[in-house]
């Protein structure tokens, strides 16, 4: 296998703009409105049709657009009316061939898991009990209850689902009929089988079946979640009772719409996420609180917490970029059900380029020379919060597959409770650590009031 390093990854929320800004650029036929509580939907001539999100928000399509924003704008009973805004389109990272000697400097060779026989496991110094996630002595001590399996959807750029180190992963549904070109669950989208691609669309419109990742970063995002443990071959992700669940959502130039965001959160909430992993971002929001609005519906009616990158924008440690000040999005939205994370080295402290808030950025987890998974049976190396995510999505998985009655608050709120204390970070991050497994896993054991963890 080849073994290849993708260097240092400005994630999707940390490039910037190569045209214009993402406000000014929204598709030109699709209006986001929200009724007030009580209200329904509104009528119009300009509306060719409507179709509802969740909760009291409708997308609906118009010939004119303008127009019928106007027109809503003097309707007392209208909450908002917003476009659909594309993120900006942003070079990608290329790939990086790596020499081992390079590979001999990393302080990946600090852990010994004798927990997985993974030959690559030892790269994974995110592992290790002194500058990560202590996972390693996690699983040396794991509760003896029945671990549940707990579905990840993935909103990224795809997921190779045939990769060697992940095809046992992935999820699959059992009620629909691979290739027979039926709906068969009725769920409005035919051969979903490992989840949906919003970016490809049929006749009618729905969201297409082909959720196989053109670019390396879903892939690398899903096998830090959960690739497969102790089957010989390649790295072990964090979680072990997960079945990753792919949606194609962000282009392989970024360049993602709202109404595409909103669509896959859905999706991955209906049908039975638990946990979503969203590493990317824009620069704008234009104020619309679409996506906002979908997390906290997902969180409050099917119990999905949504994790997400800080973004990469800073040149620490001389000149920090605050979330607080300059939001990033989805990242700086105010949801209960919304977990942002910031990004650490291996030796502990938080990378350079990591964003902070201390009102909205919650938690950090090692994000600096993290080795995953990278389509073609092919692993590599990256580093940014897009890499962050998921390593704390995958020890949100472990904590849900023992303790599964926790609610999403509950599960952030515990994770955010049991971070393991890192000085410099109290005046950077909510919680002022990094995410800690054992920890999280001992204290969820030990109390019986889980409550308890609710802000």
């Amino acid at each position: 296998m080849k073994k290849l390093t993708i260097g240092f990854l400005l994630s999707f929320s940390a490039i910037m703009a190569t045209a214009e800004a993402a406000g000014s650029r929204f598709h030109p036929k699709h209006l986001f409105i929200k009724m007030k509580e009580g209200q329904i939907m509104v009528k119009s001539p300009l509306i060719k049709s409507s179709k509802r999100i969740i909760g009291q928000l409708y997308l609906v399509k118009t010939n004119k657009l303008e127009a019928l924003k106007q027109e809503l704008a003097a309707n007392e009973a209208v909450e908002y009316a917003q476009k659909d805004f594309f993120g900006e389109k942003r070079l990608m990272p290329k790939l990086e061939v790596l020499d081992f000697a390079t590979l001999a400097m990393k302080r990946f060779t600090e852990a010994n898991f004798v927990s997985f026989n993974d030959p690559d496991a030892s790269k994974l110094w995110a592992f290790n009990s002194t500058a990560g996630m202590n996972v390693s002595e996690a699983y040396d001590s794991l509760p003896s209850t029945q671990a549940e399996e707990i579905i990840v959807a993935v909103v990224d750029t795809g997921v190779d689902h045939n990769h060697e180190d992940l095809k046992d992963i992935m999820w699959t549904n059992e009620k629909e009929i691979a290739g027979n070109g039926i709906d068969d669950d009725n769920n409005g989208y035919i051969d979903d089988i490992h989840g949906i691609n919003t970016l490809v669309r049929d006749a009618q419109g729905a969201a297409t079946l082909n959720t196989m990742g053109s670019h390396w970063h879903g892939t690398h995002v899903a096998g830090t979640i959960a690739a497969t443990q102790n089957n010989g071959i390649g790295i072990a992700g964090v979680a072990s009772n997960v079945k990753i669940m792919a949606i194609r959502t962000v282009p392989d130039d970024a360049d993602e719409l709202d109404s595409n965001i909103v669509e896959a959160y859905l999706y991955a909430a209906k049908n039975g996420a638990r946990l979503i992993n969203c590493s990317f971002g824009k620069q704008v929001n234009e104020g619309g609180m679409v996506v906002r609005d979908t997390i906290n519906e997902i969180g409050k009616k099917y119990n999905t917490l949504v994790i997400a990158s800080a973004g990469n924008d800073s040149s620490g440690p001389f000149s920090w970029h605050n979330n607080d000040t300059s939001p990033k999005y989805p990242a700086a939205f105010d949801s209960e059900n919304l977990l942002v994370i910031a990004s650490t080295t291996s030796s502990g402290s938080l990378s350079t380029f990591s964003n902070i808030g201390i009102k909205s950025v919650d938690i950090a987890a090692p994000g600096s020379n993290i080795y995953s998974t990278i389509i073609g049976n092919k692993y590599g190396m990256a580093s940014g919060t897009s890499m962050a995510s998921p390593n704390i999505t995958g020890v949100a998985a472990m904590v849900l597959s023992y303790y599964p009655k926790l609610s999403a608050t509950e599960l952030k709120s515990l994770l955010m409770k049991t971070a393991t204390p890192v000085a410099a970070f109290k005046t950077q991050i909510v919680s002022g650590g990094r995410v800690n497994l054992k920890a999280a896993l001992a204290k969820a054991k030990n109390t019986n009031n889980l409550r308890f963890f609710t802000k």
